[in-house]
């Protein structure tokens, strides 16, 4: 991806499969939302070519296939009126609409997108604005939103951004509750404590380029964290969650780790 002349993001070779949770981590300015803007079909490559479901973009109708796609940002959120109700936002992304005059909805759909604030871990929100939700309650029903078409894959850029503790935990619990028998996940984060324990892949990035991607079990350690974001880094795991913190001391080149999973 170049862009004002620039390479921003690639090489890059990537795929998700049914039954894979995966985090992108990388520092600020490392391509993980250039990346997830391409995944949700918001960006076009300058070059290359990219799959989404059984569509590639550029010979596909692309509204057919957003339909498919669940997808949440912190700009998503940014064009919502405060005024609009929880059940209001839900129902609304199953037209991708941002207000719900748009369109007429059913008392079925309605009565879905309850259940499915419901699910995310918000009974009985469904009347309650935007205006009067906590940071953490208005990730969950942007993500209750993204559920709303039943999507074959999530896209999540940094929902956990600017959450306390109390909403960044309840936030991962909805997700791993998801991945019981939801579908592919791909969640963007610059923290290790922002990753679900039911995750199951991780690809880093750095300059936009791949440091190392695979099973998180068999990448993620404290090398590449400190490759990735030049500190001693010490890395800890307990219950299925991890945990870091910089060990100030030797200074790490993020280059030393970039090509190797290329």
């Amino acid at each position: 991806m170049i862009v004002d002349g620039s390479k921003i993001l690639g090489p890059l070779d990537w795929a998700v499969y049914p039954g894979e949770r995966w985090v992108v981590i990388g520092p600020n300015g490392s391509g993980k939302s250039t990346l997830v803007k391409v995944a949700s079909m918001m960006l076009h490559p300058t070059e290359g070519t990219v799959r989404v479901l059984d569509g590639e973009l550029g010979r596909t109708d692309l509204r057919r296939l957003r339909s498919r796609v669940g997808s949440a940002s912190a700009a998503l959120l940014e064009q919502l009126r405060p005024q609009l109700t929880a059940n209001e936002i839900v129902r609304c992304g199953i037209h991708g609409a941002l207000e719900p005059w748009w369109h007429r909805y059913t008392d079925a759909e309605c009565r879905w997108a309850d259940e499915l604030l419901d699910r995310v871990g918000l009974p009985d929100f469904g009347p309650r604005r935007l205006s009067g939700l906590s940071s953490g309650e208005r990730q969950r029903t942007l993500l209750a939103r993204t559920l709303v078409n039943d999507p074959e894959v999530l896209l999540l850029d940094e929902p956990n951004a600017g959450l306390d503790m109390g909403g960044r935990e309840a936030l991962i619990e909805a997700l791993d509750q998801l991945a019981v028998d939801g579908p592919p996940t791909v969640l963007i984060t610059h923290h290790v404590e922002d990753i679900p324990s039911t995750t199951t892949h991780l690809l880093a990035l750095a300059d936009g380029r791949v440091t190392a991607r695979g099973l998180i079990d068999e990448v993620l350690d404290a090398d590449l964290l400190s490759d990735l974001f030049g500190l001693d880094v010490e890395l800890t795991r307990n219950d299925g969650r991890w945990a870091a913190r910089a060990v100030f001391g030797r200074h790490r080149n993020v280059s030393d780790r970039i090509g190797q999973a290329d």
